[in-house]
């Protein structure tokens, strides 16, 4: 099982989450490329303690958005998107041949990352950027969604991605982070639920009902209040139920 959380989405002296503590805990970090989240210099700083600690890392794209930390749905046309993800991608993978490895993989942000779960063009642009750049890049995504379908048939190899944290709809899809109780806090719970989806076992949706969700990788959220904490939780969890952890981007 791979463990991966989202880093590097500080701007200027403005920090978010803790990247160093995190990086101790997970195996794959997906690293803001400066749309988002970031800039120049913390990308830098991001990719070469992910490198030194033996952190696969992946691009975290989004939108072009960052009075909104990428969460505002943005009416993006394909082509533009396509130049934009190409553009991150870019920019990244530059910092991190630098310290010494390179992209391993692309997972979109927020807005982005839900919208291509449903809209073909935008999800067909971010693959096209994808393809343009690197087809061997792997990329991440919700199962079911248009993203990785599409992924798919262009030949690019699809993670299927469940979030440690995040409350899911019967249907397996996240619920709304505008809906009461769409972010969960008890590290506790959040570590039991990370354990049964790693070990084929069910979770409990929105609604009370069993699902079982059958994840490539499992990803806490770094802006989280206590995200080092309950990563580390759920890392001793999983380790404890015999679980391995590796990086899939490798």
């Amino acid at each position: 099982m791979d463990l991966n959380a989202d880093l590097g989405e500080g701007f200027g002296s403005w920090t978010m989450g803790d990247d160093s503590a995190l990086l101790d805990v997970v195996t794959s970090a997906n690293i803001a490329c400066g749309f988002h989240a970031g800039d120049p210099s913390i990308m830098r700083r991001v990719t070469g303690q992910a490198v030194e600690r033996g952190v696969a890392i992946g691009a975290h794209v989004g939108y072009d958005d960052k009075a909104g930390f990428g969460r505002r749905f943005l009416d993006v046309e394909p082509a533009v998107l396509r130049d934009e993800v190409v553009y991150q991608l870019g920019a990244l993978d530059a910092f991190a041949r630098i310290a010494g490895d390179r992209v391993r993989y692309v997972k979109p942000h927020g807005a982005l990352y839900n919208t291509i779960s449903t809209n073909e063009g935008q999800a067909a642009a971010v693959v096209g950027a994808i393809v343009d750049y690197d087809a061997a890049l792997p990329v991440l995504g919700l199962p079911g969604s248009a993203w990785l379908r599409l992924a798919a048939e262009a030949g690019l190899t699809v993670v299927h991605e469940a979030f440690a944290d995040r409350a899911y709809t019967p249907s397996g899809t996240l619920v709304s982070r505008r809906e009461a109780g769409s972010v969960l806090h008890d590290g506790t719970e959040i570590a039991a639920r990370c354990t049964a989806m790693a070990t084929g076992g069910v979770i409990e949706d929105h609604e009370g009902g069993a699902l079982r969700l059958a994840p490539d990788s499992i990803c806490v959220h770094g802006d989280t209040p206590g995200a080092v904490e309950i990563a580390l939780q759920v890392r001793r969890a999983l380790e404890g139920a015999g679980v391995a952890l590796s990086p899939f981007g490798r």
